[in-house]
This record gives C-alpha cells, sequence and structure tokens, in this order.
C-alpha cells in the first residue's frame, strides 16, 4: 500500500523547502504517474513517498564500490 504526501510533508521529511520541491524537483526529477499523482485529476499533488524513497536509495548506492570486507566504499 502506498503512502500518499503532500509537498510539505515531503519537504519536512527531506529537509528541503517546499518550494524547491515544487520548482526545481518537479517534474524534472520527481515525475507525474511515477513520484506524484494528481488524484482525480485537479491540481492538488500527492507524492509517493515509497517511490522516492526508494529512488533517493537506488541513487545513493550507485556510487558505492563493494569492497571484499563486505563493506562498501563511497566512491
Amino acid at each position: 500500500m502506498a503512502t500518499y504526501i503532500t509537498t510539505n510533508e515531503l519537504a519536512e521529511r527531506l529537509h528541503y523547502n517546499a518550494r524547491y520541491i515544487t520548482q526545481s524537483l518537479k517534474d524534472r526529477i520527481l515525475l507525474e504517474g511515477t513520484h506524484y499523482i494528481r488524484p482525480f485529476g485537479g491540481r492538488k499533488v500527492l507524492y509517493i513517498w515509497e517511490v522516492i524513497e526508494d529512488e533517493m536509495r537506488r541513487y545513493s548506492e550507485e556510487d558505492m564500490i563493494p569492497m571484499s570486507n563486505g563493506g562498501v566504499c563511497n566512491g
């Protein structure tokens, strides 16, 4: 089950300004239909937290280099 959150709630979770999310991330990084929806075709935007969380984790892991001892090196 997905957790739908508002822009302000997303800003609190990410420690970003809500304006930065709407002006810089929305429609560049966060895409409609993948990261957020507009319920009932309205103007309100609801972000899908689990998808955004997975995306952040995926980008973080791309920079990690696995090491033989089981750890990782942030390359």
